[in-house]
């Protein structure tokens, strides 16, 4: 007798999808990737990448079927062999330590987090501390924070500013996690703008253009769903904050690591569903979380545009 769960019956059309354009692979993440890849067919399994490459199970699970893996530390990478650095970023110290025990480093940081990194420098060098926008806990955050230790505050919300401590009001500036969601993030800029009138900041904003326009058009999806479906890992940041900006909107929403993750009682009353995925997440889940919703009777898929996107980032040299 077969283990696997019979199919759906075909249902009476219940109502309709509506897909959310941008979604999904950021140019960021589709480098750091490519770059796992490429270096796999370069040097030959195995490639070590320390940390997951990008905060998606999936993208995790296929790059190890193709021989790379993944460690916490490089310090868990043997002597001598060929480390990927994440898209996420890493501190001076990481480099240094690589350096030391003789790995052969490919950093697949993405390019909007070095950005941010070299503004870190620009204003630990001016003397300034660094109020540093982002979840503590973040790999992006530990990386930045790594560039100044000593200048730097990480703060999540207004409420944190109190407690940094005495700070100079005349040498202060702020950097923010590049996957933060804009409207609160903006809420805590404003805090410390009025803490401290003097404050500087980046020449351009930190939060990504990516995260930018996929909270921009969830915000669109939510005003025309029922209910709001994000396609996600757990642990990825900008999916996260993907759900909250719909929920903020005034829609449920729940995040899903792939069609076996929804539950049905969601659905119950709901004619139109919204669909997106964060910056991390494969195309083809949401096509599969798209047919187990067909499958179910959501007959109409619609997708609602906000934006176009043709950034794309030159790899490292000697992968190019």
């Amino acid at each position: 007798m077969s283990g696997l769960c019979p199919a759906p019956e075909p249902r009476e059309p219940q109502g309709n999808i509506v897909i959310a354009a941008p979604r999904g692979w950021c140019a960021g993440v589709e480098r750091a990737v490519e770059i796992v890849e490429r270096t796999l067919q370069r040097h030959g399994p195995p490639v070590y990448v320390r940390k997951q490459i990008v905060h998606n199970l999936h993208v995790v699970r296929g790059l190890e079927e193709k021989g790379a893996v993944f460690v916490e530390s490089e310090d868990d990478v043997p002597r001598g062999a060929v480390c990927v650095l994440s898209a996420h970023g890493v501190s001076p110290a990481v480099h240094q330590n690589a350096a030391r025990r003789g790995l052969t480093v490919v950093d697949a940081t993405c390019p909007l987090v070095t950005k941010v990194h070299v503004e870190a420098r620009r204003f630990a060098a001016g003397g300034k501390t660094i109020f540093l926008i982002g979840h503590a806990s973040h790999e992006e955050i530990e990386g930045t924070a790594g560039e100044a230790p000593d200048q730097t505050i990480v703060i999540e919300r207004p409420e944190d500013i109190d407690a940094a401590g005495v700070v100079d009001p005349a040498a202060v500036a702020y950097l923010t996690q590049t996957t933060l969601a804009v409207d609160d993030t903006a809420e805590v800029v404003e805090a410390l703008r009025k803490r401290f009138p003097g404050l500087a900041g980046p020449r351009l904003d930190d939060i990504c253009y990516a995260s930018q326009n996929r909270q921009l058009a969830v915000k669109a999806l939510a005003a025309r769903s029922d209910i709001v479906l994000i396609v996600g890992s757990d642990n990825s940041s900008n999916a996260n904050r993907l759900v909250e900006v719909a929920r903020e909107a005034g829609a449920p929403a729940w995040l899903v690591e792939d069609e076996r993750s929804i539950e049905a009682p969601w659905l119950e009353g709901t004619t139109v569903v919204g669909v997106s995925s964060g910056a991390s997440t494969p195309g083809v889940l949401v096509e599969r979380v798209v047919s187990w919703l067909r499958d179910r009777g959501y007959a109409g898929v619609e997708e609602l545009a906000v934006a176009t996107e043709d950034v794309r980032f030159p790899l490292p040299a000697g992968l190019d």
